[in-house]
């Protein structure tokens, strides 16, 4: 295949040469290597700038991004592109919870000029195909890129943000850039069920695990090959430098963001792939406490849940009875019981197995258990098997133990699309 003129990326200074790899599915700017010591980690934009946006010179750019699009001096993204006459940015792009961050869940900003900036603002969320095509053709740009930050769960909806937009830019003739970030929860391995095409919706669109262990820049060259070959977009992304796959956020000397109100640390993003779980339930998640998806519980709930969840001794966690009153969502204003998780291990925590652990012995201990009535479960775990084998009485290993094969599956073709070690 021949490079582009796009593919051969170079940047001088103390970032020196950049190597290029090219595909039928994109085009990966490589990193540097890390060297005698260990950096902290640059982003895809931090390198894009300290390259002068060449990757984007003569060109009307379009940005989708939100409030964790940020500088490593916690500047953003937009603010700092805006005034530059290096790039022509005319465009942002908001997804749930909108581009500067000020819908709670399930919202978004909808259509306005952003104020600092004077830049049109357009909403994507909920949106996709050919309408969201045709708001990329109305905003007039020639080339989209992605910054945002994602937490590695399959139900998080911006990598869906991310899959829809690439179909839209394929739709509408765009070239699309991702400027990679982290996984908080680092890139080791993938975890869980993964998604039955049957069940699928906007916190789940296509057949990956319930934990990716990827980053964004990987899952877009996935997406692309995978589910999009058919009409795939015209993709390059920018790697990072000096992050490795079992790098933890805390390792990566970048400053946190909460993707969304409900994310307010790393702490939480490492618990979330399998907590999350929880809002298919009747119990609260804990959303409206300060540690959401770390405690969870519900009226009646006592000390036998902590207690049976410990006794399953589940790697690198240990629980607590707790008690909260959330001040929205579940059980708003009541004082409820439950569990509070707290990770000691993390390399050897696995959260979709302890989410699982979780549901199991609650089930066993509250009498009161029960799933949501719209079956929100099913979307969320990818399947209706979560929910029909810990009804019919199956134990934490039966239920994790009944997805081995396909996630075996997607971990042997997620390995094409890894770009770091």
């Amino acid at each position: 295949m021949t490079l582009s003129r796009r593919g051969l990326l170079a940047v001088g200074g103390a970032m020196g040469a950049l190597a290029t790899t090219a595909s039928v599915t994109g085009t990966a700017v490589a990193a540097g290597g890390h060297g005698g010591g260990r950096p902290g980690v640059r982003t895809g934009f931090d390198r894009l700038a300290a390259d002068g946006y060449r990757l984007l010179s003569g060109e009307k750019v379009g940005i989708v991004t939100n409030p964790t699009g940020i500088t490593s001096d916690v500047r953003h993204i937009v603010d700092v592109m805006h005034p530059d006459d290096r790039v022509n940015l005319t465009a942002v792009f908001g997804p749930e919870h909108g581009f500067r961050g000020t819908a709670q869940a399930g919202g978004s900003e909808g259509r306005y000029d952003d104020p600092a900036t004077g830049l049109p603002v357009y909403d994507t969320y909920l949106k996709n195909g050919q309408p969201l095509a045709d708001i990329f053709t109305a905003s007039g740009v020639d080339t989209v890129v992605f910054d945002i930050q994602d937490v590695g769960a399959r139900f998080y909806t911006y990598i869906w943000t991310l899959y829809d937009c690439m179909e839209a830019a394929a739709l509408a003739g765009k070239r699309f850039v991702v400027l990679d970030r982290p996984n908080p929860m680092t890139g080791r391995a993938a975890l869980g069920p993964v998604l039955d095409p049957a069940f699928a919706s906007f916190v789940g669109r296509r057949e990956i695990s319930q934990a990716h262990g990827m980053t964004v820049a990987e899952l877009a060259l996935l997406f692309n090959a995978e589910f999009l070959a058919e009409r795939p977009v015209e993709l390059e992304i920018v790697k990072m430098s000096g992050w490795r796959r079992e790098d933890f956020f805390d390792a990566s000397g970048l400053p946190w963001v909460p993707p969304s109100p409900n994310m307010p640390t790393p702490e939480t993003a490492v618990v979330y792939s399998g907590t999350c779980l929880f809002e298919g339930t009747l119990l609260s998640e804990g959303r409206g406490t300060t540690r959401p998806f770390e405690l969870l519980g519900a009226e009646g709930i006592d000390h036998r849940w902590a207690d049976a969840a410990n006794a399953l001794e589940l790697p690198g966690v240990a629980f607590r009875e707790a008690y909260f009153a959330p001040t929205f969502s579940k059980f708003a204003g009541k004082t409820v019981g439950g569990v509070q998780v707290h990770v000691q291990d993390r390399v050897a925590f696995d959260p979709v197995r302890t989410g699982i652990g979780l549901l199991v012995t609650a089930k066993k201990t509250w009498s009161d258990f029960g799933w949501r009535p719209d079956n929100a479960i099913d979307r969320l775990s990818g399947s209706t098997r979560v929910r029909t084998m810990i009804d019919a009485g199956a134990d934490t290993d039966e239920v994790v133990g009944a997805w081995s094969g396909e996630l075996a599956a997607f971990r042997a073709k997620r390995r094409r699309y890894l770009q770091y070690r």
